[in-house]
């Protein structure tokens, strides 16, 4: 395992985090995880060197703090710096901040965390921490044991990032979506040097964008990129080594759900170095890049923020269809698929248009107009 600066701590960590999002799981049930298969995978990531492990308060519909706990169990809590996240858009008032933060130190079943981050934070939800005054009760948390750093995950524009990383001088680390696709998207490469440049360490997630950028066989357009190049990389060691080719980057998180995934990328970050990439390896990436931005219309990472939707919508399988129909041109498998494994009560149009999904979505897509979208098009050949 390579190791990286962390910010301004006197600490290294591994190149490759593991994010507890996408944790294989039972039936296509998001809150049941495949208990036998998540702990061997992130057992074995620990093994191999990863010392960082991301969760949050909603994961796996709030399993996955409680799963880590039993991961984390014979010796491997100290192996690894864990962060896990307040789930800012159910914070109302400042008795929230303890409840929260009660609530998880129990079901991580540990005195203290190592990295206490505000989750996903856009104009309104920085607003409101600013507001009930969140950085008092941090520093008295940190002062009594109860975490160790303070951090933020950021889905918004440059300029909220940047009053945001200007906005409070003891950040310790800020995360990021960052990929080849979406350089200038949130906080973007902009985002990732002013971090840095101010000591943040920037941990960067969704490098592979929700898995859509390590699909292999790659659509065929962004194959005939790749192709080109006399490096025998997958799709996913591309994406991974533009990560880690840059110095401002601490760490990639992978949600890994196989242990093919596990092993894979372990050994794509055994290789990992600053400076890895050629100026002829990025001029290709940067066409990949323009390549994608035309094929999948909808920004969906499959974070399932959006999840359990009031009325049942299956929201981020119905958009990963539609968007592999789009970049595979399979129109036809994505109408089968459509009618025959997502439920009656599941699809499209069962969307009632509350708006909770839109209030929540890091990407802000338009969920409610591309859901009717979606509908009417999956169903063409079924009405």
């Amino acid at each position: 395992m390579k190791y990286r600066k962390f910010g301004s701590l006197d600490w290294e960590v591994s190149a490759l985090g593991f994010g507890a999002m996408r944790l294989p799981v039972i039936n296509g049930d998001s809150e049941k995880i495949d208990e036998p298969s998540a702990m061997a995978m992130i057992r074995k990531a620990i093994d191999a060197g990863v010392n960082y492990i991301d969760t949050a308060y909603p994961y796996h519909q709030e399993q996955s703090e409680r799963f880590l706990a039993k991961v984390l169990q014979d010796g491997y809590r100290e192996k690894v710096r864990v962060a896990t996240k307040m789930p800012s858009w159910l914070v109302k008032d400042e008795a929230d901040f303890d409840r929260f933060l009660e609530t998880q130190l129990k079901r991580l079943d540990v005195d203290k965390i190592d990295f206490y981050l505000l989750h996903a934070l856009n104009a309104g939800h920085w607003k409101k921490y600013q507001d009930l005054d969140v950085f008092t009760w941090a520093e008295k948390r940190m002062s009594e044991g109860l975490f160790d750093h303070f951090g933020f995950s950021f889905h918004d524009e440059y300029p909220v990032f940047e009053s945001i990383v200007t906005g409070y001088d003891n950040w310790t680390l800020a995360q990021i979506q960052y990929n080849i696709v979406d350089v200038d998207y949130q906080a973007g490469r902009k985002g990732l040097e002013l971090a840095a440049e101010r000591g943040l360490a920037v941990v960067v997630m969704e490098p592979l964008r929700g898995g859509r950028i390590a699909k292999d066989p790659a659509p065929v357009p962004i194959a005939e990129v790749w192709a080109r190049s006399e490096r025998h990389w997958t799709p996913a060691e591309w994406a991974l080594q533009w990560v880690w080719d840059q110095p401002e980057v601490a760490l990639a998180l992978s949600g890994m759900s196989t242990m093919a995934q596990v092993e894979q990328n372990l050994e794509t970050a055994s290789e990992s170095a600053i400076g890895k990439l050629s100026e002829a390896d990025q001029v290709l990436i940067a066409e990949v890049r323009n390549v994608y931005k035309d094929l999948a219309p909808i920004p969906c990472t499959q974070c399932e923020y959006c999840l359990p939707c009031p009325n049942g919508v299956a929201i981020p399988r119905i958009f990963e269809l539609y968007n592999d129909a789009a970049a595979y041109d399979a129109w036809g498998h994505a109408r089968w698929a459509y009618d025959e494994q997502i439920k009656p009560e599941q699809r499209a149009d069962n969307c009632i248009e509350c708006g909770e999904c839109e209030a929540v979505c890091p990407q802000h897509i338009e969920i409610i107009e591309w859901l009717a979208k979606t509908h009417e098009v999956l169903t063409e050949k079924n009405s």
